[in-house]
């Protein structure tokens, strides 16, 4: 072959490895997912250019057709023909590969497209749109489905949520490589993300759902208001500064109406949505490519497809509850490009009961973490240590800022952790919070012999669901599907050791409010903010048990530290 194939990263060739090693264990319809800025075209060309039978390529938007097109032509040489099948465009019958508009595949026309075309290889771009009633049509009758189809399908796209809540497991029967978008950052090969978070007082308590997200034309209503609009303009002229910048919207409209908030500024903007003509919308990506304008404000347009590696602020005006549309949009300021450091995301976070995505929640952190400018991996590791130093730890919903987070930290004492409600209504005893890890219990079942019973979380639900563990004096006994059914049944056990033994489980109990050993009270000092020692027998025990579980999730999280380096 003679063509000028770029070579593939490291992470590209894992991924044609796990489709090539997935084909061979008779896996037919797989899956790849790469973040946006990955190189999916690459990958896909490559495969492509693997191929012995002809390859078709289906895309959704005209300017993934374009793309896609020029990096198979580049990848196979000038001698392949590569076609597209479009509109007036007709893939003759000498076409190795056909990249496709799925839109125009009816099935008459998909039906003389394949005519005599023995198609081996199936690539089906953006395919958490894979889905969709006509769009499986289009795969039930290329074959994919048949028994006897001796093709491949590979699907490829940045993420598997879809919007309307569908899944994508009748289509594709596994994922075969993914990465994430943190992955890639921290490789080196996309740019760290920075966020701020901005709150507004537009009112979204009141909307419907549909799928996996708002209503489009109540959240219009909601958030196309000139308050929201001017602040998100005055914003992005406050933080994006000279950064090119994308901002996403509900509607054409919205989108419209915030570009005259940014032009009343003097920010150059312009606006590109689906309902333009072909040659409009070029001529705005090109004046924004070129730097004649600074923002664009759009309508999905630029979600796929969008190529342009010298955007660096992504303003999301747009709420969402989708986090593939939410990653589909930051994704758009992540490529590399000379002189570029960072992406800036800004996240319009509205009054809502409702969790919305954010950069934090993208990177496995609180929602309402507002990350003041820094950068979200950063911050990521940074909450990774904080577990570590202090496992019991968690941080409560709401709006919050990492100082904030490390103030309380460093102020938390596992004394003062309360029991669920529901425990407390089914059990007169005195059990100790161990936060999210579980409970302990002690008492003496003979005196001045202290036993203790842990009610504790295990990773894995055991058989038949059965999260909870109860272990007695370091001895694991039963396993429970819920926490108050574990502590109900170590309660019996209790009871069965006679009146005495169970009034030592009491939280009146003359034995917790004996003085600790001087040795074991300084031995869990440390657990305690500033070094605060317990005095009690009661305190200490409840001490000595929460080190003893959370010395084991510090374990986990250190190893899981190590795998991900």
């Amino acid at each position: 072959m003679t063509g000028d194939a770029p070579s593939l990263r490291p992470y590209q060739r894992e991924a044609v490895e796990a489709v090539l090693a997935a084909r061979r264990a008779g896996t037919r319809r797989m899956l790849v997912c790469l973040p946006t800025g990955a190189g999916k075209t690459v990958v896909f060309a490559h495969l492509a250019r693997l191929a012995r039978r002809p390859v078709l390529v289906i895309a959704h938007r005209e300017e993934l057709l374009s793309q896609a097109r020029s990096k198979l032509q580049r990848a196979l040489g000038a001698e392949a023909v590569v076609a597209i099948e479009q509109g007036p465009q007709r893939a003759g019958g000498d076409a190795r590969v056909v990249v496709c508009s799925v839109r125009s595949l009816r099935s008459e026309r998909l039906a003389r497209l394949m005519a005599g075309r023995d198609v081996g290889l199936v690539i089906y771009d953006e395919c958490h749109h894979a889905a969709a009633d006509d769009n499986l049509r289009v795969l039930r009758e290329l074959g994919c489905f048949d028994p006897g189809w001796t093709g491949t399908l590979v699907g490829f796209t940045a993420t598997t949520a879809r919007g309307d809540g569908k899944g994508l497991d009748d289509v594709f029967e596994a994922i075969v490589y993914a990465r994430t978008l943190p992955e890639m950052i921290r490789d080196g090969y996309l740019v760290p993300l920075r966020g701020y978070r901005v709150a507004t007082r537009a009112d979204l308590t009141r909307l419907t759902s549909t799928g996996n997200d708002f209503r489009e034309d109540e959240l219009a209503e909601a958030v196309d208001i000139e308050e929201r609009n001017a602040l998100v303009a005055r914003t992005i002229q406050e933080l994006a500064r000279d950064r090119r910048t994308i901002a996403f919207c509900v509607t054409v409209a919205h989108a419209q109406h915030l570009r005259r908030s940014l032009l009343a500024l003097g920010v150059r903007a312009g606006t590109v949505h689906g309902e333009m003509a072909s040659d409009d919308r070029a001529r705005v990506l090109r004046d924004f490519g070129e730097g004649r304008l600074q923002v664009l404000t759009n309508v999905a347009v630029l979600t796929e497809g969008f190529d342009d590696p010298g955007v660096s602020c992504v303003a999301m005006a747009r709420p969402t509850r989708s986090e593939g549309m939410y990653a589909q949009c930051v994704g758009r300021g992540t490529r590399l490009a000379p002189g570029k450091r960072d992406c800036l995301v800004l996240d319009f976070v509205d009054v809502s009961e409702l969790s919305l995505c954010s950069l934090p929640s993208l990177f496995g952190m609180p929602r309402a973490l507002d990350l003041e400018g820094r950068e979200a991996g950063e911050a990521q590791r940074w909450l990774e240590s904080l577990a570590f130093d202090h496992p019991g730890f968690e941080v409560e919903a709401g709006a919050i800022t990492l100082g904030e987070i490390q103030a309380r930290a460093e102020a938390f004492d596992p004394l003062t952790q309360e029991v669920d409600v529901e425990v407390r209504a089914i059990s007169r005893n005195a059990w100790a919070s161990l936060g999210r890890h579980g409970l302990a219990l002690h008492y003496e079942p003979a005196p001045g012999r202290l036993s203790e019973a842990l009610v504790v979380a295990r990773a894995g639900a055991g058989a038949r669901g059965r999260r909870w563990e109860v272990r007695v004096d370091g001895e694991a006994m039963e396993r429970f599907a819920t926490i108050e059914e574990a502590v109900q049944a170590v309660d019996f056990e209790v009871r069965e050791h006679g009146r005495v033994v169970e009034a030592s489980a009491r939280a009146e109990a003359a034995w917790r409010r004996r003085a600790a050993p001087k040795a074991r009270a300084e031995a869990v000092a440390e657990v305690r903010r500033g070094g605060k020692v317990a005095s009690t027998m009661g305190d200490v025990a409840a001490l000595e048990a929460w080190v003893k579980v959370t010395a084991g999730a510090k374990a986990r999280t250190k190893a899981k530290g190590r795998r991900g380096r």
